[in-house]
Parts: structure tokens; sequence; C-alpha cells
């Protein structure tokens, strides 16, 4: 399986601003096979958004390219972007490709979350 990368867009691969956000290996592994199927470099957009059973959830997206704004983490050659508004509440998480017996998705481990939906998807602070 060959790697598909793009280096047009700022990259952060170390934490910067004391964000410490981290893209997993699994993840990284995840978007090199998403992206060799697909033809061409894909990123995973993710936000936070108000709503769900929790208060807020997770949206994650495949995406070429980060908007302008967005920071960009690197992990193994593949990328993650998070824009600057979802940033705070995803201070010092991990995101993660897990595939077990609920089923395979991308996840954030997040040690901000007080409580979590038993799906993951959402969460309170």
């Amino acid at each position: 399986m060959g790697t598909v990368q793009s280096t047009d867009f700022r990259i952060d691969a170390a934490p910067r601003n004391g964000h410490g956000l981290s893209l997993s290996a699994s993840a990284a592994k995840r978007l090199a096979t998403l992206s060799d199927l697909e033809g061409h470099p894909v990123l995973l957009r993710v936000a936070v958004d108000g709503g769900g059973c929790s208060g807020f959830q997770y949206r994650f997206e495949l995406i070429q390219q980060p908007e302008p704004d967005d920071l960009t983490i690197l992990t193994d050659g593949q990328a993650a972007a998070i824009d600057p508004v979802s940033l705070p509440f995803l201070k010092g998480s991990e995101i993660a490709w897990v595939d077990d017996l609920a089923g395979a998705q991308f996840v954030v481990r997040n040690p901000n979350a007080a409580s979590s939906c038993g799906c993951g998807v959402s969460f309170s602070i």
C-alpha cells in the first residue's frame, strides 16, 4: 500500500501553544488507507458542534485541504485539521481509529469531557 501525501498546507507536528492534541498511529494508518482508496490525500477534519445527548458532539469529515486558520496535526505523514473554535474543547485530546465489536470509527479521547454518551459521539464539559 502506498501513501499519498501533500505538502501544500501548514503542518504542526509538535504541540503548539500547549494544545497537546495528537493523532494516533491507528488514525494515521486509516487515513493512509482512505487516501489510497480515494487516489488523493485526505485529511480528517475534527470539529465540535453544539447538540447531541450530552451537550456537545464531535463531527468528523474527510477533506482535501484545511481552512487557512485550521490547526493541522501530523502523524506518520497523515493529518487532521481542527478549527480554532473547536480547539479549546479538544485540548489534550487524542484522535484515534478504533475497530472493535461496537464498530469501526474515528474517536476522540478527550480528557476535558466530564461525561459522554454511550456511543462516544457526544460529551459534556
